[in-house]
């Protein structure tokens, strides 16, 4: 089997990177960049056996390039802090990359506990990441709010979940919410989209009964039926932003444009 890198990019991540760094101890090295920690995470890091990098923040792909970048070897498996390596993931990995012409790239299934309980359902499964990979044929990228892997090559899926703690309870997850919905904003607006009446009307509705009802949602009780909210909510605020977003733009161009007025008649 081929040596594998373990690359784990964090900036206080104390709560997490001891469990995390235990589920890849498989791996031939594990690798931590840091951007400024003021907690006990390279500590930590350092006291499980990893080789921890310290590096001013440019973005979540661009460390995750450099930490590809430094590793030793040239299959990389990339890890959040707030994700473990479960042990039938962890074998069929090795497994893969035993066997005859692997491919360049591998995604996994992502599945989120949160509030008590295994999300199997909504949007959020199966949450296919892209986190295997030989670093001669990918590099991240970012695309929308999330960076992602462009593989140059065949891509194959496993079947080995990887776990995953994003929120310590629903005031976390709402904070996330409210981040990752201004960058979204921000992006659609700079890609030329517009929200109108009846996207903020309809589309939170739609997204609610895509994750509740389409795609079992209900199956999970009062868990399923939060995360089904709180997606709807996300695509509500998103939009709703947008909405802000441009009417700023068009306020500020209407000023520019009556001084402009206002200068060529004096």
């Amino acid at each position: 089997m081929p040596p594998v890198s373990v690359t784990i990019i964090t900036r206080n991540e104390a709560a997490h990177i001891a469990a995390a760094l235990k589920s890849v101890a498989w791996a031939d090295e594990r690798i931590v960049v840091d951007s400024g920690s003021t907690d006990a995470t390279i500590d930590i890091a350092r006291a499980h056996g990893a080789r921890v990098e310290t590096r001013p923040w440019e973005g979540y792909a661009a460390q995750k390039n450099f930490a590809a970048s430094i590793a030793s070897h040239d299959w990389i498996f990339s890890l959040d802090a707030d994700e473990r390596v479960g042990e039938a993931l962890a074998d069929e990995v090795r497994q893969v990359l035993d066997g005859e012409s692997p491919a360049r790239g591998y995604r996994v299934p992502r599945v989120t506990h949160y509030l008590g309980k295994w999300i199997r359902s909504t949007d959020w499964w199966p949450d296919w990441q892209l986190r295997l990979y030989d670093r001669r044929s990918g590099h991240w990228t970012r695309v929308h709010v999330h960076e992602s892997v462009r593989i140059n090559g065949q891509i194959r899926h496993l079947r080995g979940e990887l776990l995953h703690y994003p929120y310590t309870g629903v005031a976390d997850h709402l904070d996330t919410i409210d981040r990752y919905t201004t960058i979204a904003a921000a992006e659609l607006y700079g890609h030329g989209r517009r929200a109108s009446f009846a996207r903020i009307a309809v589309h939170p509705a739609l997204a609610f009964a895509r994750n509740y009802i389409l795609r079992g949602g209900f199956r999970q009780g009062t868990p399923g039926l939060i995360v089904s909210l709180l997606n709807s909510y996300y695509v509500l605020l998103k939009f709703a932003k947008l909405w802000e977003l441009q009417g700023t733009h068009s306020d500020q161009a209407s000023s520019r444009d009556d001084q402009s007025l206002g200068a060529r008649a004096s």
